[in-house]
């Protein structure tokens, strides 16, 4: 079974398509059990998740209330109550491609090569250094690859369960590139891969950085852009030269941004 976790803040406008995307799916419905968490939304966004679970019932569509606490509260609820032997993620305003979910169990499933962490292109996007694909359009995702470049969106994750067990939970702490922090902490002890393949929309198709929502407030994506690099030269990831230089790369392309922000 896949354990979709959808955490969902006033999000009326969008949930059904996103919801939509996981019944599109080209894979069998009765393997998702799909976890809606309704993070204190002011809208209708409840009614209408329930709206949709009353007309769908061949999916099994799990609704949880909770009062605002931000995404990795609101994704750790979901990890919690998750059952299913792969985990995915998937935001309120984002939506699959018909043929995700096929096309990366492929990888997870095969007994031949080691993948328990895969995610995929959206948007419009190629794979560009650090990463770079082989022969099956795989791309190594390391952790040195991630503090020059995050690259696999939270939504286009697919992943085995033993990770909750050897990595633990997002850090409930962290409302900036809180996702990349998890992957970092992924990255310790399995083996992650980007699939160049776009399977995901995301934001309606909008470039993913410094345009809406979280992103857009680029001084405090630094920031925690700044608290992961600190957090792995803490963990012992990386030695302290390394630190200086990832520090400075980071702050690099914070002012590059914000440069092209003003233009």
């Amino acid at each position: 079974m896949i354990s979709v976790i959808i955490p969902m803040y006033n999000a009326e406008k969008t949930i059904v398509k996103a919801l939509d995307s996981v019944f599109q799916q080209n894979y069998n419905r009765e393997e998702f059990e799909v976890i809606v968490i309704n993070d204190g939304s002011e809208d209708q966004s409840k009614k209408v998740a329930e709206q949709y679970k009353a007309a769908h019932p061949e999916i099994h569509i799990i609704i949880i209330d909770q009062p605002n606490g931000g995404v990795s509260k609101a994704r750790n609820k979901g990890l919690h109550t998750a059952k299913g032997d792969y985990i995915a993620f998937l935001d309120a305003d984002d939506e699959w491609l018909p043929d995700k979910t096929e096309k990366q169990m492929k990888f997870l499933t095969d007994k031949n090569r080691s993948v328990d962490f895969i995610t995929s292109l959206r948007n419009g996007e190629k794979i560009w250094v650090p990463y770079a694909a082989d022969k099956n359009n795989l791309a190594r995702i390391t952790l040195k690859k991630l503090l020059i470049r995050v690259d696999g969106q939270t939504s286009t994750a697919l992943f085995k369960r033993k990770i909750i067990d050897n990595t633990g939970l997002f850090d409930e702490n962290q409302r900036y590139s809180e996702d990349a922090n998890y992957w970092m902490k992924i990255s310790a002890n399995n083996a992650m891969y980007i699939l160049g393949e776009e399977l995901v929309r995301t934001g309606g198709g909008k470039r993913s950085f410094g345009v809406s929502g979280l992103s857009a407030n680029i001084p405090e994506m630094e920031k925690g852009i700044q608290k992961n690099i600190l957090e792995m030269y803490t963990m012992n990831r990386i030695n302290y030269f390394e630190y200086i230089l990832f520090f400075l790369f980071s702050k690099v392309k914070y002012y590059v941004r914000i440069l092209k922000m003003k233009r």
